[in-house]
């Protein structure tokens, strides 16, 4: 399991001591969770630019906002969806018409591709492969597959973090898998061990 919340318990005593006002609790709440928001705004962003935008905004609001965290659910779910409002906003300020312009030059460079240059990718270019069409994933399913797949969170976990049915989150992994497979198999059939 690739969760990086593995002591929940720790966590909330550095959140309650950072809510009291305790700068080194709140400095070490940051350490723990930096990588966990950078991972969550990628995958709802798909830009390490953007993800780092939004990182930097998730930790100026969790600094100005921690103190309404109540403690009714797990911190991380709190931070999971301060994250995605992050990412939200961040969206909508880039633009969505600049977004799909970047990504039409990226497809249009990769498209052109020999097929000699596919047929010896190395681990590193099949990852990259994997990471552009996990990009072209609807975000919930993106979501989803990360948290499940990558993070190794349970389905009732996930549907917590995102509210929604526990049903709804195995159909969007599903749904997730059979489109990133499919994907693999018709563009880049090379990748497939036989």
């Amino acid at each position: 399991m690739n969760r990086t919340d593995p002591q929940p318990r720790e966590v909330e005593a550095l959140v309650e001591r950072a809510q009291g006002g305790d700068s080194t609790a709140f400095e070490s709440l940051v350490r723990h969770c930096y990588q966990q928001i950078y991972r969550w705004a990628w995958v709802q962003t798909g830009d390490p630019d953007d993800a780092d935008d939004v990182t930097q905004e998730v930790l100026v609001v969790l600094h100005r906002k921690l103190k309404t965290y109540t403690g009714s659910a797990r911190f991380t779910s709190w931070l999971f969806q301060v994250t995605r409002n992050a990412a939200l906003q961040h969206g909508r300020k880039v633009g969505r018409v600049l977004r799909l312009k970047r990504r039409a030059t990226e497809v249009a460079v990769h498209d052109s591709d020999d097929a000699d240059e596919m047929a010896q990718l190395d681990g590193a270019q099949a990852a990259n492969v994997v990471r552009t069409l996990f990009q072209e994933l609807p975000i919930r399913q993106r979501e989803v597959f990360d948290l499940a797949d990558l993070q190794g969170f349970s389905p009732s976990e996930i549907a917590r973090m995102l509210g929604m049915k526990a049903v709804t989150v195995r159909a969007n992994l599903c749904k997730a898998r059979r489109a990133l497979r499919g994907a693999i198999l018709e563009r880049h059939p090379e990748l497939v061990e036989e």
